[in-house]
């Protein structure tokens, strides 16, 4: 009977988070008219990588320093689980019955977000610096707008910019440390409530709620404060993650 009992708690748990994946998906989509497509997430149970996860869990479950494996056919991904596959990333799309069809046949898989255009863009750093650099911002009273954590990288959503605009802003700083990432056109982040090898996201400040599509500020607005808690805290060496 115990047995029976915690096998319907473990269905209703995996219930629940299919629903917020392709909620969370349908939001992004229909509501804000962000193109999202599935990642290729993380290996099925008793597939590559999964022997060894209970064993790196047990140690690693607060920390997310280690990777969980990728579904994909590398070995040594750097993304583990957070990256597209198949579909590949010009399939990104905002149509309710598309993103519908993905996650009923892909219920648990991440939500990546293709950057640029019409939809965000988005700066990551580490998470110690981005809590950093979180924290000065609130002190200078600035909104950063939505930002999705990590246990190893937060991430910003900013207004959409160009690379004209990314290269004049960066070209006059002294230096620009290479734990901080852009994610202009062409490029893509995981967002909540995803599962990847790196940990889960999760919103560390979460959209406002109703059907309006967020405010983002503009790269200019944090990019300095970011460069600045990027440069004081120290690079782990850890690969790279999102």
């Amino acid at each position: 009977m115990r047995e029976i009992l915690g096998r319907r708690r473990r269905l209703r748990l995996r219930r629940g988070r299919r629903a917020d994946h392709l909620g969370a998906a349908l939001q992004c989509a229909t509501e804000w008219d962000w193109p999202v497509l599935p990642g290729v997430g993380l290996p099925a149970a008793g597939g590559r990588g999964d022997r060894d996860r209970g064993d790196r869990d047990r140690g690693d479950r607060d920390r997310g320093d280690r990777d969980r494996g990728c579904a994909c056919p590398d070995p040594a991904c750097a993304v583990p689980g957070a990256h597209p596959f198949d579909p590949g990333l010009l399939a990104a799309t905002a149509d309710a019955r598309m993103v519908r069809w993905w996650w009923t046949n892909r219920p648990d898989a991440p939500i990546l977000l293709a950057t640029g255009g019409r939809a965000p863009c988005a700066v990551s750093l580490p998470a110690v610096a981005g809590a950093r650099a979180l924290a000065e911002l609130d002190r200078l009273g600035l909104d950063p707008g939505p930002v999705v954590a990590t246990p190893t990288r937060w991430s910003l959503l900013v207004a959409s910019y160009t690379l004209e605009q990314l290269g004049e802003l960066l070209y006059a700083k002294d230096r620009v440390p290479g734990s901080l990432r852009f994610h202009g056109e062409g490029g893509y982040l995981v967002l909540p409530p995803s599962d990847t090898g790196s940990g889960l996201a999760r919103w560390e400040r979460r959209p406002p709620a109703g059907p309006a599509a967020p405010w983002l500020p503009d790269v200019e607005l944090v990019v300095d404060t970011l460069v600045e808690a990027s440069i004081s805290t120290p690079d782990d060496g850890s690969r790279l993650h999102y």
